[in-house]
């Protein structure tokens, strides 16, 4: 931070570390204020920070850690926030801001619970799928009772991810981690207005360009495609590769090529859920994109007032083997990277020529794409069908802290 001040990490939003933290007996209550500017700041920084701090929600624990208060750090729940913009035209930006948290504990004294509810997804291939599940990396202590789960590794832009598979039925994992390790291989959704330096969104109060963000989880990256619809990238090799997908309301005649608006249905460390709209002259098709930590692949669901043909399909024609009597098409062969994407359904669906998923005479499609990574070599939990199964058993998970 500019002039030598600590700073605090709180959820996702970096901000410049007070002097002050006044605390309470009871409940440990921590109030924290203090004042962002422009400058140091770029007026995009602090307004995003802004938003940010009244976009926080209460409902799951975030990590707080302090630059010059250590003893501080822990897992906290939201009380109160505000934020007040103070601006001198043409010559500075100000935030004054001030929180409330009540105190849940330091790692030594919580774990985290991720609560997997709910039933596999309705499919018409008699799957039951796979559960599974991804905490933070650096995360330890992984409990789930009498039966142990297997693991895997993948390895994404911020390091190696422990992903456990065949999670027992029934089952409500615990495990602890450093809240500084808290948001290691988080999924984040950020505004990429300006190139370069991307903002990242805290919450689902926040606004979100169209045609200027992008969904990540440091194995999948997400966004608009220039000349698609959208530009998936797979993490592999320690590089991005990128492949471009077409999502159409029209079979392959049309593909939607631009968003009319963006909003946030969930935006979790675990998970953050994308909307998008477009009018169709009359009527509105959305896209809900969710992308899950440790997944090697994005989940669509696609919807449209009336009958028509649904599509998710690559951009251009990739020789592929389609599967869809089981699910799932992928590429024939490993690419130039030496990787092969694989896409499916959870529904009845025809394999597109050029690679994907399109079903007539319908209101809705469900579709997934991802990337079997190292292509003919995916190691067991990286396969096609791999893929497939964890679709299909992709469970809601919540997160909360409980003492040990």
């Amino acid at each position: 931070m500019a002039y030598n001040w600590g700073s605090i990490q709180l959820g996702r939003t970096l901000l410049r570390e007070t002097f002050t933290a006044t605390e309470q007996g009871g409940n440990r209550g921590l109030a924290l204020a203090g004042q962002e500017s422009m400058p140091p700041l770029t007026r995009l920084q602090l307004v995003g920070a802004h938003d940010n701090l009244c976009a926080l929600e209460g409902q799951s624990p975030i990590a707080v850690t302090f630059t010059d208060k250590p003893e501080r750090n822990g897992y906290y729940q939201v009380t109160s926030s505000a934020s007040t913009l103070n601006e001198w035209r043409s010559e500075a930006l100000t935030a004054d801001w001030t929180i409330a948290l009540d105190r849940l504990g330091s790692a030594g004294e919580v774990d985290l619970n991720s609560r997997l509810t709910g039933v596999v997804r309705v499919n018409d291939f008699s799957l039951t799928g796979e559960r599974w599940h991804a905490p933070p990396i650096g995360h330890f202590g992984y409990y789930t009772g009498s039966s142990n789960p297997t693991t895997m590794t993948r390895t994404g832009s911020d390091g190696a991810m422990t992903v456990y598979r065949s999670v027992p039925s029934g089952a409500i994992p615990r495990w602890g981690c450093d809240p500084a390790n808290y948001l290691a291989g988080r999924v984040r959704v950020t505004d990429t207005t300006t190139v370069g330096a991307p903002i990242e969104l805290e919450g689902t109060q926040r606004s979100v360009p169209a045609s200027a963000w992008a969904l990540s989880n440091g194995l999948v990256n997400v966004t608009p495609g220039a000349s698609s619809t959208l530009d998936v990238q797979a993490y592999t090799g320690g590089a991005w590769h990128s492949k471009l997908w077409n999502v159409s309301v029209a079979g392959s005649a049309s593909s939607i090529t631009s968003w009319d608006s963006a909003s946030l249905l969930r935006n979790d460390p675990e998970q953050v859920i994308l909307r998008l709209s477009k009018g169709q002259s009359p009527g509105r098709a959305t896209l809900d994109l969710s992308l899950r930590r440790g997944s090697r692949f994005v989940e669509g669901y696609l919807q449209i007032g009336t009958s028509a043909t649904l599509a998710a399909y690559r951009s251009s024609l990739e020789t592929n083997t389609s599967f869809a009597a089981s699910g799932y098409v992928r590429a024939t062969s490993n690419d130039s990277d030496g990787n092969r994407f694989a896409a499916g359904s959870a529904r009845t669906f025809t394999a597109h020529t050029n690679g994907g998923v399109i079903k007539s005479s319908a209101t809705s499609l469900d579709f997934w794409i991802g990337v079997e990574a190292a292509g003919s070599s995916a190691v067991s939990g990286d396969a096609a069908t791999d893929l497939r199964n964890m679709y299909i058993a992709c469970l809601p998970e919540a997160t909360y802290a409980v003492r040990r």
